[in-house]
């Protein structure tokens, strides 16, 4: 997991899958996830969990591997490293 600009995170999965998430819309629908924005150097801090089922930020921000992998915005590998 890399956090890149704009929080997006560029997610590689263990099939070797690499996929583009943008966390942007999590700020509107979910307030936990607003910290992101307003906590100095916090986005960066993402790291996968142990056993690698999810990512997480901290104790109260985490997302599912299956929330990456089903709602990506770049599946095509050439274009994922405009964002990087």
């Amino acid at each position: 997991m890399k956090p890149l600009n704009d929080y997006i995170l560029l997610a590689t999965f263990t099939d070797n899958t690499v996929k583009i998430y943008d966390v942007k819309p999590l700020f509107t629908t979910i307030d936990a996830f607003k910290s992101l924005q307003h906590t100095p150097g916090l986005f960066e801090q993402v790291k996968v969990d142990v056993g690698g089922y999810g990512i997480s930020w901290n104790d109260y921000l985490d997302l599912s591997c299956d929330d990456i992998r089903e709602k990506v915005i770049i599946k095509d590998k050439e274009k994922i490293f405009k964002y990087a």
